[in-house]
């Protein structure tokens, strides 16, 4: 995608736009659904997930690679993860 494809509009010509969205409660929200009360939930069949175990490493990067993934915003870590086990992935050989 580049700069001439990218439409842009203030909000207030946003909210005048045909559409579904109910302005008023999305300003209203904090921004998650309204699914009520934690009492309203049956927490006795609840199960722990904890996410797969990592391990803390220091490695050193490039600047310019490290500035690459930390220019996209929080999660860079993750996001240098992930090309790094797309690589392993790409290149197992058993």
């Amino acid at each position: 995608m580049n700069e001439k494809n990218i439409t842009k509009i203030t909000l207030s010509e946003a909210r005048k736009l045909k559409g579904e969205t109910d302005w008023d409660r999305v300003a209203k929200s904090d921004g998650y659904e309204d699914v009520g009360s934690e009492d309203d939930f049956d927490w006795s069949n609840a199960v722990i997930v904890e996410p797969p175990h990592k391990k803390m490493v220091s490695i050193r990067l490039d600047a310019e690679v490290l500035e690459f993934f930390k220019a996209s915003g929080k999660g860079y870590q993750t996001r240098i993860n992930a090309v790094l086990k797309s690589f392993v992935t790409a290149h197992r050989t058993d």
